[in-house]
């Protein structure tokens, strides 16, 4: 939904709300003989611009809350911390605008003892509150369904253009030629490996179609993916990679986008290991963020990819710290979760990369 035109919704329904409550007090204020109709006017407007200025204040406050609209007990409970401010604020700021205005007119405004006026106005304006931050809460969550659909609506067509990218350098020739080209010089010398390599290699390509449109993937999914594509690689850098795996069982059902990992140990094998004659030792980790393995609080996914080689810069000697598969998957990570997930490369000392990729996750 259009900011603007959220915005301009509420505000007319709040003027349409104190019109109505202005000709309900006037008509009630008739029937009741009276025939001074500035004086119901103004009970009714001083009332709603104070109520007005506290709604203001509660929005201001309560803006930093948007994000758990998808939690709507949190949500309310948050924005029920500003109901004594109501209470404090309404009535000596309705009432004293009412006795100013009266004084200034020469006469006394009167009114039932003071203790039963605020028990009776905190009544009225907490219905007041809890009637429009309902409304609010609608709002809220429509815009939030609204904007969930575009970014799902982004991420697919940042999927299908992942997918083309990715398949096109999987299965781009030198890639191929590559492999069954290792797979050729085994087999003169080591048949049981050239075998196990072939199978690596179609695993891969069995992994990577199984993806198909979707637009994420399970972790152990991508994961099956990106061990086929290590295991080739390994094969084809014989003695000069080396990949460990430590993976945390509760976090393989976690969901991301589809064809994420295995381009994030391309960029390892491409940049690090096939510039270099000694051996690269990469260790690829997936746990619980707020697990003690990475000093935060919170639920939500962390996986690692770290080598002991690489080099972070601009130049064409190092690993570049973005490119256009680095920059597709933040984007895709923006579409799919907004802030809450990122993608970072970090320098490691004396040597090495680290590849960090967080996400939210109920795990």
């Amino acid at each position: 939904m259009n900011t603007t035109r959220s915005k301009t919704a509420f505000v007319i329904a709040w003027l349409l709300f104190w019109v109505l409550m202005v000709l309900v007090a006037v008509e009630d204020y008739r029937r009741d003989g009276g025939s001074a109709y500035w004086q119901p006017v103004l009970w009714e407007s001083s009332s709603a611009c104070v109520a007005t200025l506290l709604l203001l204040l509660q929005r201001r406050f309560g803006a930093r809350y948007n994000h758990l609209v998808a939690s709507p007990w949190r949500w309310f409970a948050l924005q029920a911390r500003m109901l004594p401010v109501y209470w404090l604020g309404f009535v000596p700021l309705a009432f004293g605008i009412r006795h100013a205005v009266y004084a200034l007119l020469g006469a006394s405004y009167e009114h039932e003892p003071w203790p039963q006026v605020f028990v009776y106005e905190s009544l009225k304006i907490t219905v007041f509150a809890g009637l429009f931050t309902v409304i609010g809460f609608g709002l809220l969550s429509y815009r939030e369904l609204l904007a969930a659909r575009l970014r799902a609506e982004q991420a697919n067509a940042l999927l299908r253009e992942a997918q083309l990218q990715s398949l096109a350098r999987q299965m781009q020739p030198h890639f191929l030629f590559n492999a069954l080209n290792t797979i050729s010089a085994q087999m003169h010398t080591d048949v049981a490996r050239a075998d196990a390599t072939l199978v690596q290699l179609a695993d891969l390509l069995r992994a990577a179609l199984a993806l198909g449109e979707r637009p994420q993937a399970t972790l152990e999914e991508e994961l099956r993916l990106a061990r086929a594509y290590a295991g080739v690689m390994e094969a084809r850098f014989d003695g000069r990679a080396q990949v460990a795996w430590h993976i945390d069982d509760a976090v393989l059902g976690v969901l991301l986008p589809a064809m994420s990992v295995q381009p994030l140990l391309e960029n390892v094998f491409k940049h690090t290991v096939e510039r270099r004659r000694d051996a690269t030792r990469i260790m690829v980790s997936a746990f619980r963020s707020g697990s003690g393995r990475d000093g935060d609080s919170g639920s939500g996914l962390v996986l690692r990819i770290e080598d002991d080689r690489g080099v972070l810069g601009t130049d064409g000697d190092v690993r570049p710290v973005s490119g256009l598969g680095l920059a597709n998957l933040r984007a895709r990570l923006a579409g799919l979760h907004g802030a809450a997930a990122s993608l970072t490369l970090t320098q490691l000392a004396p040597a090495g990369v680290r590849t960090e990729l967080r996400l939210p996750c109920d795990c």
